[in-house]
């Protein structure tokens, strides 16, 4: 299995690069491409089973669209043929239709899927979210600037988790995140899959991992349940 992990150096906010870290103990046999902001995808040209990215500022969301923009076609055909892609925090609104800014201007995205993303640099918004994918629970933190929208008010065509208590992709949606064939994307931090061991569960079957233990899996599941107690009390 071969999962390239983008721009480590500078998509790696708010301890998210301990998704790839709790892969890398749970797949020791497994190949990591960690690709620098100088470099070109490998995924592009090679097989990858899984492209990760994690949050950055809004600066290097800039320098990253730099970037991966001339090659927006052949990002569109990865997702298209089904390579797995998991982004968190603000990445997924790279692979949106653009980030608008307070006074109007917007960051032209890589037109993946029908999205846009709406920058409010005065008031950062912090909550936990509580929701469900199909019939696993999912749990995060919520730390962004931005509010995404989609045709959807809803949000219901693109959502990835159904949300239970907290805040989906904005405040009137019913879903949270983005999923498009493969393509995950939420604004989830946490590290998502560490809190979350039944949906990295599931990320592993398909890609291909069958029931390999998760490391620390006994832990994990210790601290997740802890965990959903106490959203259970913060979040209305």
């Amino acid at each position: 299995m071969r999962i390239e992990i983008l721009y480590p150096e500078v998509c790696n906010l708010f301890g998210d690069p301990f998704n790839m870290v709790f892969l890398e103990k749970t797949l020791p046999e497994a190949e990591f491409l960690r690709t620098p902001l100088n470099e070109t995808p490998q995924f592009l040209s090679e097989p990858v089973d899984l492209v990760y990215m994690g949050p950055m500022t809004e600066r290097t969301q800039e320098r990253v669209l730099e970037r991966l923009t001339p090659h927006r076609e052949a990002v569109k055909n990865a997702v298209e043929r089904g390579v797995h892609f998991l982004c968190t925090g603000n990445a997924m609104e790279i692979f949106g239709d653009a980030i608008e800014n307070e006074d109007g201007s917007k960051l032209d995205g890589l037109g993946v899927f029908r999205m846009t993303a709406k920058r409010d640099m005065m008031h950062r918004h912090n909550s936990v979210f509580v929701g469900t994918f199909g019939e696993i629970g999912i749990m995060g933190f919520k730390t962004q600037f931005t509010m995404a929208y989609t045709p959807d008010p809803k949000n219901a065509e693109y959502g990835l988790f159904r949300k239970v208590k907290g805040v989906g992709l904005n405040k009137k949606a019913l879903f949270e995140g983005v999923r498009v064939k493969n393509f995950y994307g939420t604004y989830l931090v946490g590290p998502i899959l560490i809190l979350n061991p039944d949906f990295a569960r599931h990320l592993l079957r398909e890609l291909g991992a069958g029931d390999v233990p998760l490391a620390f899996e006994d832990a994990c599941r210790e601290a997740a349940e802890l965990r959903r107690k106490d959203f259970a009390a913060l979040v209305h």
